[in-house]
């Protein structure tokens, strides 16, 4: 198959889908692999690297999706490249659709058949192409919001770990998958005193036992959440329904509860954010303020650091990547349950319920495109 990797062109992101380790796996089992020119260099990978390890370098991403059959991205495409797609091609990357309503038409215009990393499931649940950046954007949504508890970025100045004789702040994370478990393992490990909030009742008593001592594990809800928001000095929303548009845990109102400079980081905005006054973010742009609440809503917070996400996001990727080349994206999802979860899009026929759900589009069983 020949399988075309395009450089990211959203705002400052710098990963890239393929790294020349996986360029001399595809080409091992037969596949001729077009690379567009400068696509790796954010990440530390350069033109020659992708020759030397097989693949050919294309100056233009349309010379690439002409003779592409599977393209590959990291982020999702943007408005420029959608009618770069073409049916029968292959689209192998995050899509988020059911935040996206104008990428979601797009893709069905195309007639392109788009599998969405975010969706790939496994039979016990886990989503084994979110993991990864979900464990970087975890760690680093701690980052970004003891930044933001800055007074010089607008926040109340507080730092996460205290030092002796002052206390340490206050961290809210809702939500106790991998985004919320990383954050809440980074925030412990910097000093902070942590209260980490889920849903499921086993999964609360499973972290229990695992998390550090300055962790505590509670049960979620509106009446805790809101009970809570006086004392905290940043809350990191880490919500996932898999496909789905992120409920919303905090409302406007709210945030009248909080501290003036207490700061909010959004992971879950891909999905559309859990937070009610949540809106994406660039990381040019990363914060705004809602009655004196910073908020973090960056929409691809991993891209900061392209040398530790492009290689976390390969080494779950490439194994996938590599059946839909070897057999065929009917094939493949025919016999990978996980990757037939995958397939969101396929000739116009939306083949995922929440996105169509979010926004009352005609739903396509996917049996019945396979």
């Amino acid at each position: 198959m020949i399988v075309g990797v395009l450089k990211e062109i959203k705002v400052k992101e710098n990963r890239v889908c393929m790294t020349p380790a996986g360029v001399t796996t595809m080409v091992a089992h037969g596949h001729e692999i077009l690379v567009e020119k400068s696509a790796g260099v954010g990440s530390g990978f350069s033109d020659e690297e992708y020759v030397a390890a097989g693949a050919t370098i294309i100056d233009t991403p349309q010379e690439i999706c002409d003779k592409a059959e599977m393209v590959m991205h990291v982020k999702e495409p943007q408005p420029s490249e959608y009618g770069m797609l073409r049916k029968g091609q292959i689209l192998f990357t995050y899509l988020h659709l059911a935040a996206d309503e104008p990428q979601t038409k797009g893709l069905m215009e195309s007639g392109a058949t788009c599998i969405a990393y975010e969706t790939v499931q496994k039979a016990d649940r886990s989503l084994p192409l979110l993991t990864p950046m979900s464990e970087v954007a975890g760690r680093m949504a701690i980052q970004q919001g003891a930044k933001a508890l800055e007074s010089t970025n607008g926040g109340l100045g507080k730092l996460l770990g205290g030092v002796p004789g002052v206390e340490p702040a206050k961290v809210m994370v809702i939500g106790g998958g991998v985004v919320g478990v990383q954050a809440a393992k980074m925030a412990c490990g910097l000093g902070a005193q942590v209260y980490l909030m889920d849903i499921n009742l086993d999964r609360l008593r499973y972290l229990d036992d695992v998390m550090p001592a300055n962790c505590t594990t509670l049960m979620s809800s509106k009446g805790t959440i809101q009970s809570m928001l006086p004392e905290m000095d940043l809350v990191v929303g880490a919500v996932l329904i898999p496909g789905a548009k992120a409920p919303s845990v905090i409302t406007r109102d709210d945030l009248k509860l909080m501290k003036k400079g207490a700061a909010l980081v959004d992971v879950a905005i891909d999905q559309g954010g859990c937070f009610e006054t949540s809106k994406a973010t660039t990381h040019e742009n990363p914060t705004y303020e809602v009655e004196g609440v910073v908020h973090y809503c960056v929409a691809n917070i991993p891209g900061a650091v392209p040398a530790t996400s492009t290689m976390a996001l390969t080494n779950a990727t490439l194994p996938y990547a590599l059946e839909l080349a070897n057999k065929g994206w009917k094939k493949a999802c025919q016999e990978n349950e996980a990757l037939k979860l995958g397939l969101n899009v396929h000739e116009g026929k939306l083949t995922f319920k929440a996105v169509c759900d979010a926004f009352g589009l005609e739903y396509t069983p996917v049996e019945d495109v396979l």
